[in-house]
C-alpha cells in the first residue's frame, strides 16, 4: 500500500458543501484506482485526508505528513517514509505557499488542484510542485478578451487580499499595459472589508464593469453587499472560484445588480461518482481529539443527503480527479507495471517526480500532460452567463464553450444528471444575442473620426477630443493622441482626417490645348525664320539685305531659332535638365540678338553722325571689325555669368504647394537673386539699343531702323511686364504656358517688326531694292541737313 497525503479545504469558520464534494471526489478517485485492473494492478493506494482550514492551524497536519516516529530530519534518507509518495493539495494559493517549502526541500511531489498563483510556475522556488488547473494568467487572458470584445475600457478589480488575489491583480495590470483598457479602481478584500465606500467610489467614477477575483466565500460577501446597497446595472465578471456558484443566482434581488458573466472550466461528467455517493454509508463525525489537532472539520455531516453532495457546486472537480490520476499513473510508470503486476522492489521516491512531470495519458477524453513549469496543457474554459429570469428555483447558468488555451475545440458530453441547469451556447449567439444590451463602461466617449485624444487626468481612458487641423491626420491604431503632419510636398488632408491624401500632380502636358497652340506657334516661327534666312541668302548682295546688317542678319536669325528651342521645354514633367534648357538657350542667344541690334543701331548712327567728327575712331572700328568684337565680348560675358551663377544655383525641378490645398504643381525653380546679374546685363543691352535707335530716328528712310527696333523693344518690354504681373498674381501650372508664350512673343517681335518690312520690300517692292534708290535717299538726306 502506497500512501497519498491529501489536503482538502472545508473552512474553519463555515462548512462549504462544494469543498466537501471535492473531499468525497478524492475518496472516489482513490477507490476507483484501487478497483482498476489496468492501473496499478495488485497495488493499493492508501490516503490520509485532512482539512487545510487555515495557514496557522494546518501545520500539525503537514508536520505529521513528513515526520517519522514524531521526528523530522530534513535532507535525511527518506527510505523510512517511502509510503508517502505524493501530496495532493492544497486548494488555495496562500495555503500552498505556506506548506510547499516543507515538501520542496526533499522534492516530495505536490500536485495542487486549486492553487493558481503565478509564483508556483517558478521551478527554482517550487521544483516538485505541479497543478491540474491553469494559472491565473490563463483566466485573466479570457477576461481580457471579454473586455476587448464588449469594448469595456473602464473597469474595477476587486480581489481577495492574499497571494491568489494579488497575483491575479498583478497579472491583469501587466496584461492591460499598452492597451486601451484602464484599471479605474482596485481594492484588496478580507473578512473585515466595509463595502459601502467601495460601491460609492464605483458609482462616483461611473465604473460599470467589476472583476471579482476572489474565492466563493469572499465573492458571496461582495454580491450580497451589492444587493443590500441597491447597486444596479453593473457587469460582474466572475472567476472560476465562484462562476458556478449555486447559491447566489437564487438570492432575492440578484436581478437588480446587473449581468453576471464568469470564466470557468465547464462541468464534466464523472462516471460512477453519483453511484459512489449514494452507495456510501452515513458520514460519521470526525471529532476525536487527535483529528482535531490536525485541523480536521468537526461537523455533523450525517444530515447531508446524497443529492446535496451530487448537486453541489462542481468547480475544480476534474482538477481534483486528474490530480489523483496523475499521481497514480506516475506511480504505475515508476513501478514498471505491466502484464498484471508491478515491480514492488522499486522505491517510488525519488523517481515518481520525474514520471509525474512526464505524464501523458488520456482521462475522460482529455490528454493529461504538464509543461516545463508544471502547469497543465489540457483543459479549456467556458463563459458562464447567469440567467436571472424566472423564479429563484428556476434560475441557472447558460454556459458557452469557449476556446481552450491551445487553439483546439472540444465537444463536451454531459449526462442529464450532471447537466442540471447548464446550457451550452454558440459563441455568436451568446455574445451578440443574450449580451447585446449590456451597459458600456467607458471613462470618456470615443472620439469621432478625425479627432485626437487629449489626456484628461491620470488614466489614459479619460480624455478630451480635439479635431485635427488641415494638413494633419490621426491614426488611432498607431497613436490616437497625436495629429500626424502630412508630407507638405506630396500629401494633403482636410480638417478632421484619418489619413493623408496624395496631392494631384499638375504640369502642362504636351497634349493640352494651350501647349499645342504655343508649340504650333513655335514651329511656325522656326519655319518663317528659315524662310527669311533663305530669302536673305538669295538676295544677299541687294541693298536691303546689306542695310539690314548683311552677314549679321544670319547670326540674328540663327540665334532666334536657337532661342525658340527653349519653348518646347516648358511642357511635360519638369526635370533638372528640362529646367536648364528652358532658360540657358534663351538667355544666351537672345543676348546675342540684342547685341547685334545694339551694334546695328550704333553703326547707322556712327556712320551718319559721328564718323565725320571722329575719323580715327571710325577707322579703328572698321579696321578691327568692332561690331564682331563687341558681339563676341557680349556673348562671352553673358556665358561666363550664366556658367558662374548656374554652377552655384542651377535651375531645378521643384513642387509648388503653397496656395494649393490638394494639388502639387511641378515647375522649375530659378534663384532670382543670383540669376539677376545675367538679367540685368541683358536689360542694359536693351537700354543701350534703345538709346542708339532713338538717336537715329531722323536718318534716311531705308537706313532708318530706329522705329522698327524701338517698336521691337517696346513690345518686348510690354510682353515681360504683362508676364511679371501675372507671375506675381497667379502661380498655377499655366504660368509655365504664359512664360513660353512670353518667350515666343519676344522672338516674334524681332522677326515681324524688324525683318518682315525688309521681306516685304524684297518681294513686293523690288524697285526700292536698288543701288540707285538708296543713293537718291542719301543725296536727299545730305541736301536736307545742308540747308
Amino acid at each position: 500500500i502506497y500512501c497519498l497525503k491529501i489536503s482538502s479545504y472545508i473552512s474553519l469558520k463555515k462548512f462549504l458543501l462544494s469543498s466537501y464534494r471535492r473531499f468525497q471526489l478524492m475518496r472516489f478517485a482513490v477507490e476507483e484506482i484501487n478497483n482498476s485492473t489496468d492501473l496499478l494492478p495488485n497495488v493499493s493506494l492508501g490516503y490520509d485526508i485532512f482539512d487545510h482550514c487555515s495557514d496557522s492551524h494546518s501545520f500539525p497536519g503537514i508536520l505529521s505528513f513528513i515526520s517519522v516516529n514524531s521526528s523530522i530530519r530534513p535532507y535525511d534518507n527518506l527510505s523510512r517514509m517511502s509510503e508517502v509518495i505524493a501530496v495532493v493539495g492544497t486548494f488555495t494559493s496562500p495555503g500552498s505557499r505556506t506548506v510547499a517549502p516543507l515538501f520542496m526541500m526533499d522534492l516530495i511531489p505536490m500536485v495542487s488542484y486549486g492553487a493558481s498563483s503565478s509564483m508556483f510556475s517558478r521551478k527554482q522556488n517550487f521544483p516538485s510542485f505541479l497543478r491540474t488547473l491553469h494559472p491565473n494568467k490563463d483566466v485573466v487572458k479570457i477576461i481580457y478578451k471579454m473586455l476587448v470584445h464588449f469594448n469595456w475600457r473602464w473597469v474595477a478589480f476587486l480581489n481577495i487580499n492574499d497571494d491568489y488575489g494579488n497575483d491575479g491583480r498583478d497579472v491583469f495590470i501587466e496584461m492591460i499595459e499598452d492597451t486601451d483598457i484602464c484599471l479605474a479602481y482596485t481594492r484588496g478584500l478580507d473578512e473585515k472589508t466595509n463595502y459601502t465606500p467601495i460601491f460609492k467610489q464605483l458609482e462616483m467614477q461611473q465604473i460599470n464593469v467589476i472583476i471579482v477575483f476572489a474565492p466563493e466565500w469572499t465573492a458571496e460577501a461582495v454580491i450580497m453587499s451589492a444587493i443590500e446597497q441597491n447597486v444596479t446595472n453593473k457587469v460582474w465578471l466572475a472567476v472560476e472560484t465562484w462562476a458556478l456558484n449555486k447559491r447566489l443566482p437564487k438570492l432575492k434581488g440578484i436581478k437588480n445588480i446587473g449581468t453576471v458573466l464568469g470564466v470557468s472550466e465547464p462541468p464534466i461528467d464523472l462516471p460512477g461518482f453519483n453511484d459512489f455517493i449514494y452507495s456510501s454509508k452515513g458520514q460519521s463525525d470526525n471529532n476525536n481529539e487527535e483529528q482535531q489537532k490536525l485541523c480536521n472539520q468537526v461537523c455533523n455531516c450525517s444530515g447531508l443527503r446524497p443529492e446535496n453532495i451530487t448537486n453541489a457546486e462542481s468547480s475544480f472537480s476534474f482538477a481534483v480527479y486528474s490530480a489523483i490520476y496523475a499521481i497514480a499513473h506516475a506511480l504505475h510508470n515508476t513501478l514498471q507495471c505491466g502484464s498484471g503486476e508491478c515491480n514492488r522492489k522499486i522505491t517510488p521516491y525519488p523517481h515518481i517526480l520525474k514520471e509525474l512531470k512526464k505524464s501523458n495519458f488520456t482521462l475522460l477524453n482529455h490528454s493529461i500532460q504538464f509543461d516545463d513549469n508544471g502547469d497543465p496543457t489540457f483543459g479549456y474554459f467556458s463563459i458562464v452567463f447567469w440567467n436571472q429570469s424566472g423564479d429563484a428555483e428556476e434560475r441557472c447558468w447558460f454556459v458557452m464553450v469557449f476556446s481552450d488555451l491551445f487553439h483546439k475545440t472540444y465537444k463536451v458530453s454531459i449526462s442529464a444528471s450532471t447537466l442540471h441547469c447548464f446550457i451550452f451556447l454558440e459563441y455568436d449567439f451568446l455574445m451578440d444575442g443574450f449580451l447585446s444590451q449590456m451597459p458600456s463602461s467607458l471613462c470618456s466617449i470615443p472620439c469621432d473620426e478625425g479627432y485626437k485624444k487629449k489626456t484628461d487626468g491620470p488614466h489614459k481612458c479619460c480624455f478630451k477630443c480635439e479635431i485635427c487641423p488641415e494638413g494633419t491626420h490621426v491614426n488611432t491604431t498607431a497613436d490616437p493622441y497625436l495629429c500626424i503632419k502630412c508630407n507638405d510636398k506630396t500629401e494633403w488632408s482636410s480638417e478632421g482626417s484619418t489619413s493623408c491624401n496624395r496631392r494631384v500632380e499638375e504640369y502642362v502636358q504636351f497634349t493640352e490645348t494651350a501647349a499645342i497652340f504655343v508649340m504650333i506657334g513655335t514651329w511656325a516661327f522656326i519655319g518663317f525664320t528659315v524662310a527669311v534666312t533663305v530669302l536673305f541668302a538669295i538676295n544677299y548682295n541687294t541693298p536691303v539685305v546689306k542695310s539690314a546688317g548683311g552677314p549679321m542678319c544670319f547670326l540674328i536669325l540663327s540665334c532666334l531659332i536657337l532661342c525658340s528651342i527653349s519653348v518646347f521645354f516648358y511642357f511635360g514633367v519638369p526635370t533638372d535638365s528640362f529646367c536648364v534648357l528652358r532658360y540657358v538657350p534663351f538667355l544666351l542667344f537672345y543676348t546675342v540678338c540684342v547685341a547685334c541690334f545694339v551694334v546695328r543701331s550704333f553703326q547707322i548712327v556712327f556712320i551718319f553722325k559721328i564718323a565725320a567728327k571722329y575719323p580715327k575712331f571710325h577707322s579703328l572700328w572698321v579696321k578691327y571689325n568692332g561690331q564682331w568684337l563687341f558681339i563676341t565680348a557680349v556673348f562671352l560675358i553673358q556665358l561666363l555669368l550664366v556658367v558662374f551663377v548656374y554652377s552655384f544655383a542651377p535651375p531645378k525641378a521643384y513642387s509648388i504647394t503653397s496656395g494649393y490645398f490638394d494639388k502639387l504643381v511641378l515647375d522649375c525653380h530659378v534663384s532670382l537673386n543670383k540669376s539677376s546679374v545675367s538679367l540685368v546685363f541683358l536689360s542694359l543691352l536693351c537700354l543701350l539699343c534703345f538709346i542708339f535707335s532713338y538717336m537715329g530716328k531722323d536718318l534716311p528712310k531705308n537706313y532708318n531702323e530706329a522705329k522698327s527696333i524701338t517698336f521691337c523693344l517696346l513690345l518686348l518690354i510690354l510682353t515681360w511686364v504683362v508676364f511679371a504681373t501675372v507671375f506675381f498674381v497667379y502661380s498655377g501650372k499655366h504660368i509655365q504656358t504664359l512664360n513660353a508664350l512670353a518667350v515666343l512673343c519676344s522672338l516674334y517681335s524681332f522677326l515681324v517688326w524688324y525683318f518682315m518690312p525688309k521681306v516685304y520690300i524684297i518681294i513686293y517692292q523690288p524697285q526700292k531694292n536698288t543701288q540707285q534708290y538708296f543713293q537718291d535717299l542719301i543725296l536727299s538726306y545730305t541736301k536736307a541737313i545742308t540747308y
